[in-house]
């Protein structure tokens, strides 16, 4: 499980790093300045430099917050390469892939740019949800892979 574990992670890096990089192109590399280009009546594709945590958190925050929160993911990320490593099933090990995947994806940005790279913007009418990114969406669907698995795929028996 181990492989397969890390495979997913290298995938979910791999192709956030692309989607990141494809989106930085079409927008002529603009670093960090924001960018915003209408796709649908739901979605845009924008360039926004998310210095804080999820959904913007501590986005006030200077440099520090890149070194700091690139300490806290990598404990994470070396905790759940643990985890995966004393793992028997192959959903959990891509799991738990897809989260160390999303989390590498974006340690990568804040050492980079100092920020995440978010460009996945959804709007319905006036009711906008936070800019995202491919790692954000692979650590989602890790955490909810990991809640179906212990939830519903490891029933104990009474």
């Amino acid at each position: 499980m181990w492989r397969r574990g890390l495979a997913a992670a290298f995938l979910v890096a791999l192709l956030d790093q692309l989607s990141k990089w494809g989106v930085r192109t079409y927008f002529a590399d603009s670093g960090c300045v924001p960018q915003r280009q209408r796709i649908s009546s739901f979605f845009d594709l924008v360039v926004t430099c998310n210095r804080g945590m999820s959904f913007g958190l501590f986005n006030d925050g200077g440099g520090l917050n890149a070194l700091v929160f690139s300490l806290v993911a990598a404990a994470i990320i070396l905790l759940l390469i643990f985890w995966l490593s004393r793992v028997s099933s192959p959903f959990l090990a891509i799991a738990i892939g897809f989260i160390v995947g999303g989390a590498a994806g974006n340690v990568i940005d804040r050492l980079r740019f100092g920020a995440v790279v978010d460009f996945l913007y959804f709007h319905l009418g006036s009711w906008y949800w936070p800019a995202f990114n491919l790692a954000d969406s692979a650590i989602s669907v890790g955490v909810v892979a990991m809640l179906i698995d212990g939830l519903l795929l490891h029933k104990e028996a009474h």
